[in-house]
């Protein structure tokens, strides 16, 4: 009887130790899973020149501005940080990039510059190696890119007006990146009175849908 008692009464303090210790009497204990990844937010950059900085136009009615809304009737949770300039050239662009990267850890960058070098006569190579660098400075941050082609006017000359259009399209190929080729497809066949403000340089606000169905497409693919 001493022996069965002290038997049946250790056997009872072994189960109340495993109950505290969360451990099942019988059966082998299971590892722990993994904890789930937690899917990183996303986040748009959009790093631009005046046609994405919504010169001339009242705050909230250009075509970032309209993508955020694109966005949000498609219910997808996506946000967007505009941080384009006025007048921002190539060179600008890269020397801007590191820092934003750094601070808003975008999932997405767009890529809107180059039409500024035109108006300027910068060099074509300098163009090309600063849209390059910057590409790459992005993928190497863990961004997926989109490269938002330019043209210029006819006046600027057949050859150089080739070259140019062209550079984004290499870019975007040697890169592996996604590309609009042309932002102002549909806008700049227009008559330029209808369709752009006095300067003849700056679409209307009525453009900007345009400017978006333009883009949406591709960067719908990457999102």
């Amino acid at each position: 009887m001493y022996r069965t008692d002290t038997h049946r009464r250790h056997f009872i303090a072994i189960g109340v130790l495993a109950a505290l210790a969360g451990v099942s009497l019988g059966a082998p204990a299971q590892a722990a899973g993994p904890a789930p990844k937690t899917a990183k937010a996303r986040k748009i950059l959009v790093l631009g020149d005046s046609l994405s900085a919504e010169y001339g136009l009242k705050r909230g009615r250009g075509w970032v501005a309209l993508l955020e809304q694109q966005l949000k009737a498609d219910k997808m949770p996506v946000s967007v940080i505009n941080a384009s300039i006025s007048g921002d050239t190539t060179s600008g662009g890269r020397a801007r990039l590191g820092a934003l990267l750094t601070q808003h850890r975008p999932t997405h960058v767009i890529i809107e510059l180059g039409g500024n070098d035109a108006l300027r006569g910068l060099p074509l190579e300098l163009t090309r190696d600063n849209l390059t660098f910057m590409t790459q400075l992005a993928q190497n941050a863990g961004a997926k890119v989109l490269l938002i082609g330019m043209q210029v006017p006819p006046n600027y000359g057949k050859d150089y007006g080739e070259r140019f259009a062209a550079l984004f399209a290499s870019v975007a190929k040697a890169r592996r990146a996604a590309l609009v080729p042309f932002l102002l497809k549909g806008i700049a066949e227009d008559d330029a009175t209808r369709m752009f403000q006095a300067d003849r340089i700056h679409p209307k606000e009525e453009a900007h849908p345009l400017m978006l169905a333009n883009v949406w497409p591709e960067l719908k693919k990457i999102l």
